[in-house]
């Protein structure tokens, strides 16, 4: 893993996280235990509207983490209700902290590679629907990001769980002098709620 990483999981800190906010994310705990305890693959898919920013980065932070605890078939998606195209200021947010980003299709809806590690495979970063196929069809969580997709989608083909774990939108502060900080502020709460997901994992 690239050191940059590391040093920003290093810096994080679980005890940050409310006890409110550990009973949220403990039924994501319970599905990966469970999984890893039957020596299976842990699939989740992190779902929003758009598939443009918080299911982006979700994806791309809890598979890093993942990695980071070596806990093993662990592979991570994203979806919208919608597709859109993954907004650029969260390919900046994820480089500004050590991420590797390569733009491998341009068009409407880009498609980019993004490594946490040489040796790791790239995850692929664009929009797409929830049950596109390049998304699981069976045996996954689904982890519904925002509000309007848990409203929305109150059914996901295929899910063994659902469970709503909400994040801000950073899209608020868009065009805004805050925009940077927001992007920054609401990546690194996820990449630390992801930390502590991981970190409660028995191998």
């Amino acid at each position: 893993m690239y050191q940059t990483i590391k040093k920003v999981i290093l810096a994080l800190d679980i005890n940050t996280i409310s006890d409110a906010r550990k009973e949220v994310l403990q039924p994501l705990i319970n599905f990966v235990q469970e999984k890893v305890d039957a020596d299976k693959e842990v699939n989740i898919n992190f779902i929003c509207t758009h598939n443009s920013r918080r299911s982006h980065l979700t994806q791309i932070w809890a598979q890093t983490v993942a990695t980071y605890y070596n806990i093993k078939n662990v592979k991570t998606y994203s979806g919208g209700t919608e597709a859109t195209a993954m907004f650029p200021k969260v390919a900046e947010t994820l480089k500004n902290v050590g991420f590797k980003i390569k733009e491998i299709s341009e068009g409407t809806n880009p498609v980019y590679a993004i490594k946490f590690d040489d040796n790791s495979h790239s995850i692929i970063g664009f929009s797409k629907k929830y049950d596109d196929e390049f998304n699981p069809v069976s045996e996954f969580a689904a982890i519904m990001t925002c509000s309007n997709a848990d409203v929305g989608c109150p059914f996901i083909a295929g899910a063994e769980k659902r469970i709503p774990i909400m994040y801000e939108d950073p899209k608020l502060f868009d065009e805004t002098a805050q925009q940077a900080a927001k992007y920054q502020e609401r990546s690194l709460q996820i990449a630390t709620e992801m930390l502590y997901v991981f970190s409660k994992i028995n191998k």
